[in-house]
């Protein structure tokens, strides 16, 4: 007991003395805050480390079997189908798994941890940032996955190391941009399933109707005209030109310009809806 009690006299003291300090401490920058939010989105995944099931096998499931089910029937060989396929599949996974963002947000506000957040002396677009950062480094990880194996199965990108490594750059800046588009639906959606099933209804047309994994020419005009206007199709053209070595800086700019009118767009909408949550 005696001890017990020396120890609460002791908390006691070191908490009065901080109080009746005139040192204040110093402000959290913005960038420290965004990478502590970003840390917490990490651990998060130490303690559920279920969540990394989409950036693990996922990846591994859509290249397996878009390449052995479709690659003779498409290309008349698996191998010669996975040098069109795998930039197509990358683009379609990483983009995929972008809907989570909103899903984590909408998770956090219903369980009320928003709430403290917005009190927090801090930049508060921070939070925002934090988990979008946390979760482009989840799409890194998915897109290692997605190489690794596409080399192991025959994967031999012209553009060698450098165009893969610029490929991936530009996929994740796209998918950092989109998210917002996510962050903004779980805000405003009621439950995470309702940001999932809303984040499907407008990813799954845009996917299928792309480049992804077949060659326009094959398709209907009318057909073609769609997937040339649909902006998956930009990027996947973006993306297996860099991996092949025979990308131009139009097609670049074109991806970047999509990116910043999604962040142009959205993240004033996202911050508005955040300041406003109720």
């Amino acid at each position: 007991m005696t001890s017990t009690t020396a120890r609460q006299d002791l908390a006691e003291e070191d908490v009065r003395s901080t109080l009746s300090s005139d040192e204040r401490a110093e402000p959290v920058t913005a960038l420290s805050a965004s990478l502590t939010f970003g840390w917490r989105a990490l651990l998060k995944i130490k303690h559920v480390p279920e969540q990394l099931f989409d950036v693990t096998m996922f990846p591994i499931m859509f290249l397996l079997l878009f390449t052995y089910i479709f690659g003779g029937a498409l290309a008349g060989s698996t191998r010669e189908y996975l040098q069109f396929v795998l930039p197509g599949i990358h683009v379609m996974t990483i983009t995929m798994i972008t809907m989570y963002t909103g899903m984590a947000l909408n998770t956090d506000i219903t369980k009320g941890v928003f709430d403290r957040f917005r009190s927090l002396p801090i930049w508060q677009p921070s939070v925002l940032v934090g988990a979008l950062l946390g979760d482009a480094l989840r799409y890194t990880l998915a897109s290692t996955i997605i190489i690794l194996l596409g080399v192991a199965l025959g994967f031999r990108p012209a553009g060698g190391v450098l165009g893969v490594l610029l490929a991936i750059a530009l996929l994740l800046v796209f998918c950092f941009s989109l998210s917002w588009l996510w962050t903004c639906f779980g805000l405003r959606m009621r439950t995470p399933e309702s940001v999932m099933y809303l984040s499907m209804t407008v990813l799954f047309p845009l996917t299928f109707t792309s480049n992804i994994l077949v060659d326009p020419a094959t398709m209907p005009s009318w057909l073609q005209v769609v997937v040339r206007v649909n902006p998956i199709s930009h990027l996947v053209t973006a993306v297996r030109g860099l991996m092949a070595g025979m990308v131009t800086t139009g097609e670049i700019m074109v991806v970047l310009a999509m990116s910043a009118a999604l962040v142009a767009v959205f993240g004033p909408l996202t911050m508005h809806r955040y300041r406003n949550l109720r």
